[in-house]
């Protein structure tokens, strides 16, 4: 599966895709289709520094 590591984290932090799509500035549909392929790093950078930001937000 493209992506587990970010899928992981997504699923262990409790979060949402279309939280983290939110976050990153695109829609829900739009991060599905990065997860399906591998990511560039600017990408994935974007996605794991949304995750960073959200889950700080809910340890708040």
């Amino acid at each position: 599966m493209m992506n587990e590591k970010i899928r992981k984290r997504i699923y262990f932090s409790q979060l949402k895709y279309w939280e983290v799509a939110e976050k990153v500035g695109i829609s829900n549909s739009r991060l599905s289709v990065w997860l399906r392929t591998p990511l560039n790093e600017e990408r994935k950078a974007r996605v794991m520094k949304a995750i960073d930001e959200l889950n700080e937000q809910s340890a708040k």
